[in-house]
């Protein structure tokens, strides 16, 4: 029982499998339950799954949703954005700006360990835009060009982040603790290199690869946040107070090379400008569910208008010494 919705455009459709009934009365739960792993099967192999017209979910259904797929959701761990826990270990979409895009991205590439499922559930749709933008991590790596990707791959990428609750999250709330000794433990075991500039200012240095190669498909995939950390993702103004009134080294959050060597905007820019060319994106419908393998899949945000709610749950944790 597929059926693609008239909403849903043939080019996004190409992209990922997309599900809805084809009569009433069909319990999405009892179906997902009843087709897992046929489900899990497209899902290494498009990369994203929509579930679209069933009865609008609570979160608390959204979450019986994930466990189908998933015994325990992750914590939010190592937080880069603000978000709200709406429900044990589900969480609003990030709380940015709606006037300002999301670039793209695969979730926690940053970190040691990362999930390998991310599931969206549309509880409020926007007036206008709020689109999840999806983009394919594969082609991704088979289409930058190859001198970009060589020197990506040789020098990996370093994240530098600047925690003082002032500018952006405080280091209590990225770690979700008020123990020093307990940062500094979660940063050692997890390669991250650390700082205390005062007792209320720690910067980290995390040195990561810039290409994955997926645990089952076995794929190479582009799979990193170095264009979204990085500060040229920042509105010209926003970009231009910061480095004048804090300096690169003291950025909220930058990324270079992982020889300490700077990032030229213009590799930041063909890296989004592909990313722009590859992503798809459909209108969100209230009651939809999108499931994506994170490594398979990279996603963004959409500038919107109006009120927008998007929950949000992680799973399967997977990652390696890097």
């Amino acid at each position: 029982m597929i059926k693609i919705k008239d909403s849903i455009t043939s080019e996004i459709a190409e992209s990922i499998c997309t599900f809805s009934p084809i009569e009433n009365g069909i319990k999405l739960n009892q179906w997902l339950s009843t087709n897992k792993l046929k489900l899990e099967e497209l899902l290494l192999k498009k990369g994203g799954i929509l579930l679209r017209g069933y009865d609008k979910s609570s979160i608390a259904e959204f979450g019986k949703v994930t466990s189908i797929f998933s015994s325990e959701l992750l914590k939010y761990r190592e937080r880069s954005t603000p978000r709200t826990e709406v429900q044990d270990n589900i969480y609003t979409s990030t709380e940015y700006p709606k006037d300002q895009c999301i670039p793209m991205h695969n979730e926690s590439s940053y970190s040691k360990v990362w999930p390998m499922k991310i599931w969206f559930s549309c509880q409020l749709n926007a007036e206008q835009g709020g689109e999840t933008p999806i983009a394919d991590s594969r082609e991704m790596f088979r289409t930058l060009d190859s001198t970009l990707k060589k020197e990506f791959i040789d020098k990996k990428v370093m994240y530098v982040r600047n925690y003082d609750g002032v500018l952006d999250l405080s280091w209590q709330n990225v770690f979700q603790t008020e123990d020093p000794k307990q940062v500094e433990r979660y940063c050692t075991n997890n390669e991250i290199e650390y700082e205390w500039i005062s007792k209320d200012h720690l910067r980290t240095r995390t040195i990561r690869e810039a290409v994955a190669v997926h645990p089952v498909t076995k794929e190479t995939v582009w799979f990193n946040q170095a264009n979204l950390f990085h500060v040229s993702s920042l509105p010209i103004e926003a970009r231009e107070w910061l480095i004048e009134e804090r300096g690169y080294e003291n950025l909220p959050r930058n990324t270079y090379f992982g020889d300490g060597s700077i990032i030229p905007d213009s590799i930041i820019d063909e890296i989004q400008d592909r990313y722009k060319e590859l992503s798809k994106a459909f209108p969100w419908e209230e009651g939809d569910v999108l499931m994506l393998d994170n490594m398979l899949m990279a996603h963004g945000r959409n500038t919107y208008k109006g009120n927008r709610k998007i929950v949000v749950a992680m799973a399967q944790p997977h990652g390696n010494s890097r």
